[in-house]
């Protein structure tokens, strides 16, 4: 990678909404000095690997059911991030736990988007659509989005970024996750890895 660039390897899950908010923020030059060196996904089906392939971006699948053990499969994942050599590691919908490998590998060097205001409805169960399902069981006036650096706990990292969203009376859980990505996801990850390279002095 260009040592004048802050390089970025992707992690996803599924459809790559975030990784393509950050990549049109990268072409529109929003995002300077920054660009997406990998995306790694866990799933093979993922439309984020289109969406990569699409930029010309060098896609890797690291899938957990394709490995003997736990362990073969973390030391693979980690194996394949050190060979990127990222600035910054990003997981944009990624939904397997990062493991502690990795997290010691990278120390303050991942960051992840979590789609409420944590503390409130995050850790263990609480993952895509499941986490809009709790914020309107419960009641909630506000919810929205966090970014925060991961450690070896889920959704327990140093807080970066946070953006309210407000919920409405008539929403679904499916109205509520369209909206809480347009005005809070997809504005404050790029926006974390704004200030994140410019701490990096990129």
């Amino acid at each position: 990678m260009n040592d004048n660039v802050f390089s970025l390897t992707v992690l996803v899950s599924g459809g790559g909404t975030n990784l393509q908010a950050i990549l049109d923020q990268i072409e529109s030059k929003s995002l300077q000095n920054v660009a997406v060196n990998a995306v790694i996904s866990s799933r093979s089906d993922a439309y984020a690997l289109t969406r990569a392939k699409s930029h010309n971006i060098p896609s890797f699948v690291c899938a957990k059911k394709d490995y003997q053990t736990t362990e073969e499969y973390e030391q693979a994942l980690n194996l394949l991030l050190k060979d990127q050599n990222p600035d910054l590691i990003v997981l944009a919908g990624y939904l397997p736990v990062v493991p502690e490998i990795v997290v010691s590998s990278f120390p303050n060097r991942i960051i992840n988007i979590h789609p409420s205001l944590i503390p409130s409805f995050c850790g263990k169960g609480y993952y895509g659509i499941h986490v809009h399902e709790a914020a309107l069981k419960r009641g909630v006036k506000i919810t929205g989005a966090t970014v925060h650096f991961v450690d070896e706990g889920t959704d327990t990292g140093p807080i970066l970024l946070q953006k309210a969203v407000e919920v409405w009376d008539d929403d679904t859980p499916q109205a509520l996750q369209q909206r809480v990505m347009e005005q809070a996801e997809w504005v404050i990850l790029p926006e974390a890895i704004r200030i994140l390279a410019k701490r990096a002095g990129f």
